[in-house]
């Protein structure tokens, strides 16, 4: 069974920096509230000359350009997101122009909110193995800012803009271990389209808080644990659990949950917010280049997002 390597990675995030003192100039809200509740004390939003597009060119070129991989060698370009500067083009197919990379790639977008980066794992795996001698970019990217209501205080200090990059490689050997699931639900957590019926349409994220904690903390450390034990390996035989960076209390369950150190769950959310499927390879790239990855090391990445999705994957780094 093929499994597949992480190469190298790469992130772009917007100049702007957005505190919690700005957000309450903005909106009935704190700097201590938000960060007791949530942990994020900044974000990033995009200026009016930066997307979802440009955000995505400038991690995925950063991949690229650390992993020393040339765009020819490149035979798909994966995109996770939510908020596409154009829904066609697809934003894959605008990197695949901005990037020169070769026309015969497969060039695709992927929607699972927060846990697109995950699925775009696995589709990056199914892809590997036909074309075991090339490599898959994989993207995230996200401009949040856009579909915020800054009128409602649950949701709009929740999140961040940004974009995060991985090259993949086949890697025949090496362990991965994926599971993925989803509850369909409409409204706990949902942003509206160009089309509907029913009623006028709201192109704001609108959430129920409580119900979508309670579904991320049942549904993630379940998945933990179902890779692990396909795995055949025990919790404390991983050396990263790089969670989906939406809230620290979250993450602080799914550590008592599985019995686990909180020191192995990486954060960086409050440096940045919910960057919904940007926020694990931000983190990714931030762990990388801060030297915290060694190969040989085995991660868990999970997280959960819209749809209800929920996904996890054990691979080694």
């Amino acid at each position: 069974m093929t499994g597949i390597k992480i190469i190298s990675t790469g992130s772009c995030l917007p100049r702007r920096v957005v505190t919690n003192d700005d957000m309450a100039a903005l909106v009935e809200t704190s700097d201590q509230w938000i960060t007791q509740r949530t942990g994020i004390r900044r974000r990033r939003f995009a200026a009016p000359e930066e997307d979802t597009v440009s955000l995505a060119l400038g991690a995925a070129r950063a991949a690229l350009e650390s992993g020393g991989v040339p765009p020819e060698k490149i035979g798909a370009v994966l995109v996770a997101t939510f908020t596409p500067s154009t829904l066609v083009p697809n934003t894959a197919c605008l990197l695949q122009q901005q990037l020169g990379l070769p026309q015969d790639v497969t060039a695709l977008d992927l929607n699972s909110a927060c846990s697109g980066f995950l699925y775009g794992l696995r589709v990056a795996r199914g892809l590997l193995c036909q074309e075991p001698d090339r490599y898959v970019l994989v993207v995230g990217s996200e401009v949040l800012s856009r579909v915020v209501d800054f009128t409602d205080r649950g949701t709009c200090v929740l999140f961040g803009d940004g974009a995060g990059a991985a090259v993949v490689a086949a890697a025949p050997e090496a362990p991965f271990v994926w599971t993925a699931g989803a509850r369909g639900d409409a409204q706990a957590l949902r942003c509206a389209g160009i089309t509907g019926s029913g009623g006028p349409l709201s192109p704001v994220v609108q959430m129920d808080g409580r119900e979508v904690f309670r579904f991320a903390v049942d549904t993630v450390p379940r998945a933990i644990r179902r890779v692990t034990e396909e795995a055949g390996i025990s919790g404390s035989q991983v050396d990263w659990y790089l969670c989906h960076q939406a809230n620290a209390r979250i993450i602080a369950h799914v550590a008592k949950t599985l019995a686990q150190p909180e020191e192995k769950f990486f954060m960086n959310l409050s440096e940045y917010g919910n960057t919904s499927a940007a926020s694990i390879p931000i983190a990714l790239d931030e762990m990388n280049r801060g030297g915290l990855l060694r190969r040989g090391q085995k991660l868990v990445l999970a997280g959960f997002g819209g749809g209800l999705t929920w996904g996890a994957a054990l691979m080694e780094w």
